[in-house]
């Protein structure tokens, strides 16, 4: 079967605005921050041929690393279909990983059926901090899980995210970085040299680069 090249998927994305630059008038994250890219992951889900690419690279990413793997989970709400997607592909059980326990019924936070000592490769969309990826693995391990490794579509590569990761004991592997988007964006005149200086900048210190918008 033909692979799209991670290049060319990442121009498929920025094509179908799955991924959105604005360097002059920046977007607003929920944690405040002021943002120059707006990566939505749910997007692609409506181009089948995207939608098919991101879950095999995906999956050949898994085949290539994780070979021993028993179980994909995805962690809620984004990651819930590209993981269902890739465990379909993979012939492997699936689950999922709420961001807090369900407030009625069995009160679950992981929803699946998940037994002991099972090896468990995590799926995210994306990777900003990190946080929500390392909650999700913390409550697979309560559940005598064996985290291998979260996956995701893209990375920013944030220094706190690398940080967060190494001090849960955990690994993290992207399809693309935060550096790959910039080359592509560039190569195709979504941005221009100053418009990636400012996407550099911000993602040295984002707090400090949005500033200048309040």
């Amino acid at each position: 079967m033909f692979y799209m090249k991670s290049y060319e998927l990442l121009y498929e994305l920025l094509k179908i605005n799955s991924i959105k630059i604005q360097t002059k008038k920046p977007f607003t994250w929920a944690s405040g921050w002021k943002s120059p890219i707006y990566f939505d992951n749910r997007v692609s889900l409506s181009y089948p041929n995207i939608r098919s690419e991101i879950k095999e690279q995906l999956s050949e990413l898994i085949k290539r690393e994780y070979e021993n793997v028993d179980v994909i989970a995805g962690v809620a709400t984004a990651g819930i279909p590209q993981g269902a997607l890739v465990a379909d592909n993979l012939q492997k059980p699936f689950i999922y990983v709420r961001s807090k326990p369900k407030s009625h019924g069995m009160q679950n936070m992981i929803e699946g059926k998940l037994d002991d000592n099972k090896k468990i490769i995590l799926i995210e969309d994306l990777v900003s901090t990190g946080g929500s990826s390392i909650k999700a693995v913390e409550a697979l391990r309560e559940k005598s899980a064996d985290v291998l490794s979260v996956i995701s579509i893209f990375s920013y590569g944030f220094k706190i995210s690398l940080e967060n990761f190494e001090k849960a004991d955990c690994f993290s592997k992207s399809l693309f970085e935060y550096d790959d988007l910039i080359s592509v964006a560039l190569d195709k005149n979504y941005i221009n040299n100053s418009d990636a200086e400012s996407l550099r900048e911000w993602r040295i210190d984002p707090e400090k680069w949005g500033e200048r918008f309040l």
